[in-house]
């Protein structure tokens, strides 16, 4: 019983592994998804505020359309960073959701199994019993 009760508990535990990686997997193919759509947007933002950028540049002197420029590399990456980071962080709270109810539903269900343990447990030693009182 206790193998039994070890090996369902193994058992348990990759499941648990199994699922985890999973997860895993799709949030960092949903974060790729959603960083290569930013990409997307912002590329097309970016060019854009070029094309604007160089209908302005007959009238801008070239010093304020390379500042100009400059700028909106700096805004693209702080956006992009920013974009990362909520993506990140997101990604952890959501991995601790699911670690948490993964853990509680393993808890749950070592319990049933403990439960199901001491029973089988009590009916052999009952069996026992009777069957010494039977000899």
């Amino acid at each position: 019983h206790e193998r039994e009760h070890d090996r369902e508990i193994s058992e348990l535990i990759t499941k648990h592994e199994e699922e985890m990686e999973k997860l895993r997997t799709e949030l960092n193919k949903e974060q790729q998804h959603l960083l290569d759509e930013l990409r997307q947007q912002m590329a097309a933002r970016h060019k854009a505020e070029v094309e604007q950028a160089q209908l302005q540049s007959q009238t801008l002197h070239s010093l304020e359309l390379e500042a100009l420029r400059l700028s909106l590399n700096n805004m693209h990456t702080s956006q992009l960073e920013l974009t990362q980071s909520n993506l990140r962080k997101e990604k952890e709270t959501a991995l601790v959701e699911l670690r948490e109810m993964l853990n509680d539903k393993r808890a749950q269900e070592v319990a049933i199994l403990q439960s199901r343990h001491q029973l089988e447990w009590e009916k052999i030693k009952e069996q026992c019993m009777k069957e010494k009182e039977d000899l």
